[in-house]
């Protein structure tokens, strides 16, 4: 996996999740807040971060700034995926398809804002295991980072990518 400078890239950051998580200790109650945030630039560049703090604010900023040093690029032909893929993570599966120009994004929660802020417009996607965010976000940046456009499946093999259609 290659390294992406977050630097160069105009990026936005969404918040999928923020949970409350108690610790109990002699004193009582411990608050803190965990934070899952995602970031793209709606070109082809995603990642995804999360992030613990006493305050709300805090923890989306750790989360923010985690997700930037996780950026992967994702392959697209068009407005869509090259491929059908299934990611997995635990017992969270997901699957990716492609779908016709305009169909727009037909998915749900966690994968909508990946696809959405990775720039993808027209894929089709179904949780087959785990409905947990994390899973399901880790899922489907497994599926992500699986695609492979036809010419470097082309080269993987040694052949042009007009052969490869042959």
């Amino acid at each position: 996996m290659t390294y992406i400078d977050p630097t160069h890239l105009d990026l936005e950051d969404n918040v999928v999740s923020i949970n409350r998580v108690t610790k109990v200790v002699k004193g009582g109650r411990r608050l803190r807040f965990a934070a899952i945030v995602i970031v793209g630039d709606k070109a082809g560049h995603v990642g995804f971060g999360t992030g613990k703090a006493q305050e709300v604010p805090e923890a989306i900023r750790k989360a923010s700034e985690n997700a930037k040093k996780s950026l992967i690029e994702v392959p697209m032909v068009g407005t869509t995926i090259p491929h059908e893929v299934y990611g997995h993570f635990g017992s969270g599966v997901i699957m990716l398809k492609p779908a016709v120009e305009g169909s727009g994004v037909s998915a749900g929660g966690a994968v909508r804002a990946i696809m959405e802020l990775a720039g993808v417009a027209d894929v089709t996607s179904k949780s087959l295991g785990s409905n947990t965010p994390i899973n399901v976000i880790r899922a489907t940046m497994d599926g992500l980072a699986q695609l492979k456009t036809a010419e470097q499946i082309a080269s993987l093999r040694g052949i042009s990518a007009q052969d490869l259609q042959d």
